[in-house]
């Protein structure tokens, strides 16, 4: 297995759970929007890790707005996730991440960040940023997409 991180598990939304990270995935014009990284050439979903003392529904807003401009939108929790990160396939540590659904009404200009540009996609495409871990999480939200 490669180096890089994998989502072990994934579970139903549970507040008890102390998060890291939060990741968005958002509908604007009911089609998936991804972000770029300026850094580098595979598309992702908004997210980020979760500051000191703020809520994991307060970093999702930030993220989301950070990294795809967007204005006007509702966030629903989903659900959780555990990702480890592997070295030959072996986990080394982990942490739990929350999975947030956004649907976005109106979209501004992305500020200026680490990230570049943000596209619209009728599904997940193959060069995703985490492809050990976002394919599986996608497959909790999927439904959101359907036309």
């Amino acid at each position: 297995m490669p180096r890089g991180s994998i989502c072990a598990k994934i579970v139903d939304w549970d507040e008890s759970i102390s998060n890291k990270y939060v990741v968005i995935f958002s509908r604007y014009q009911g089609r998936l929007l991804l972000s770029r990284h300026k850094e580098r050439k595979t598309w992702e979903t908004q997210g980020g890790h979760i500051e000191p003392g703020e809520s994991p529904m307060d970093a999702a807003r930030r993220e989301l707005w950070e990294e795809s401009g967007a204005r006007k939108f509702t966030l629903e929790p989903m659900c959780m996730y555990w990702a480890e990160d592997g070295v030959d396939g072996k986990p080394q540590s982990g942490a739990w991440g929350a999975i947030f659904f956004a649907d976005i009404e109106e979209m501004g200009d992305i500020p200026e960040s680490e990230m570049a540009e943000t596209r619209l996609f009728d599904t997940l495409p193959e060069d995703v940023t985490y492809p050990y871990i976002t394919p599986n999480i996608f497959e909790r939200v999927r439904d959101r997409f359907q036309n």
